[in-house]
């Protein structure tokens, strides 16, 4: 029975307060019995948290009752047993490692797609525009091996932080198409969807939710294998159910990569 009540929610807001809103979150998360992580940094919050459906969602209540996470959006999924081991709320100099400063809270998010318009996209072959798409995968190459889209460019980065460098290689490919960046929730490909932009790449949109809010919306059309996610399930299949998988022996362990979306 399906019972643990998953959630993975970001947010790009300033936040410079992040050492007592720290203690805050980890006495009410504690409180309330939830394990996972949350990241807080001056650029916003990053989490993942699994506990009791009614103690999930009295946690958020009281994180969107602070006007900065108002409009908080989470992807849920649900599994038999907790996937995380322990809580853990930390302070971190960005939410998703990337060493370069592409994120300005007070800029604006990156503009995005969402699951139902890119489905018609992909069903269609083109855009509204009738431009081609590209499927651009801003993911590690372990994670890419378990599933991503059809047809997807992936430049099989090992981590994040190489992204800068692969685009600068590989900008070129992208000129007179229309880019969808995707990653597991929305976090890596909106901070890729910016820096290609200030890089010069026009028609960039990122997958608004990530993989995980597009199996929450549509399922795993034009999808293929599952999505690797970074705690004891390994990896979601497009019906948000856990599946046994043979992910590489290369998957961090480390606690603060077990939150990457």
């Amino acid at each position: 029975m399906q019972e643990i009540l998953n959630i993975a929610a970001y947010k790009f807001v300033g936040i410079d307060d992040a050492s007592m809103l720290r203690e805050d979150l980890r006495s009410r998360a504690l409180s309330a019995g939830l394990m996972g992580t949350i990241l807080l940094a001056p650029e916003g919050i990053n989490l993942f948290l699994a506990g009791a459906a009614e103690a999930v969602r009295g946690f958020l209540a009281g994180l969107r009752a602070d006007e900065r996470f108002a409009d908080l959006e989470t992807k849920e999924s649900w599994s038999a047993t907790q996937p995380f081991r322990r809580m853990l709320v930390k302070c971190k100099r960005e939410i998703i490692r990337m060493d370069h400063p592409a994120i300005q809270p007070a800029a604006g998010r990156a503009p995005g797609v969402d699951a139902l318009t890119l489905k018609r996209w992909l069903d269609q072959g083109h855009d509204d525009a009738g431009k081609q798409i590209v499927m651009l995968d801003t993911r590690n190459a372990f994670e890419v091996d378990e599933g991503t889209f059809e047809g997807a460019v992936d430049w099989r980065i090992d981590k994040f932080t190489q992204f800068p460098q692969a685009l600068e290689e590989h900008r070129e490919a992208l000129v007179g198409k229309t880019v969808v960046s995707f990653c597991t929730g929305g976090i890596r490909c909106e901070k890729a969807a910016i820096l290609m932009r200030e890089e010069g790449v026009a028609d960039v949109l990122q997958l608004e939710g990530g993989i995980l809010k597009y199996f929450e919306t549509v399922g795993g059309a034009h999808y293929r294998g599952d999505c690797f996610v970074f705690d004891g399930r390994r990896a979601l299949a497009p019906d948000l159910s856990a599946r046994s998988t043979h992910a590489s022996a290369r998957a961090p362990e480390d606690p603060d990569l077990a939150i990457k979306h």
